[in-house]
């Protein structure tokens, strides 16, 4: 059961390291004057690796339950601190989750810029003219 600990939490650090891939790869699209073309992609993948990350964290804590540890970070704190094996890849894991988290962050910000940025174009867009003469929404001078 050990082995199969070791091996689940292996796969999860490689599942949350192309995790982090794929932040990098939004920021870049969220940063680009166009971003529309690679966000879907990127979207369906961070959904898949999440599912994926989802389902390894499961594996994990009945992995540790079998062991008799309790599941979650406790659990693994347990067990890695009795075997070096473990103890590495866990470390591994918690850094490529924490440079995770904080790339979801940033994009977070990146997105609610871009999110303002819009709103405040369409209100300038939809902005009435304070004079006439103007051409309105149909291309017509009002009053013509």
């Amino acid at each position: 059961m050990r082995d199969a600990l070791l091996a689940t939490v292996t796969e999860e650090v490689a599942a949350v390291q192309a995790f982090e891939s794929l932040l990098a790869d939004e920021e870049k699209a969220l940063i680009a004057a166009q971003p529309l073309p690679a966000l879907p992609e990127i979207i369906e993948n961070k959904t898949a690796l999440t599912e994926r990350i989802s389902a390894l964290e499961k594996a994990r804590d009945e992995q540790l339950n079998a062991l008799g540890f309790p599941g979650g970070f406790v659990g693994m704190e347990a067990a890695a601190a009795n075997d070096g094996a473990i103890a590495a890849q866990w470390a591994l894991l918690t850094a490529a989750a924490r440079r995770a988290k904080q790339g979801n962050n940033n994009n977070g910000v990146l997105i609610r810029t871009r999110m303002e940025y819009n709103r405040k174009t369409l209100a300038a867009l939809q902005v009435a003219p304070a004079k006439s003469g103007f051409y309105g929404p149909d291309g017509r001078v009002p009053g013509a």
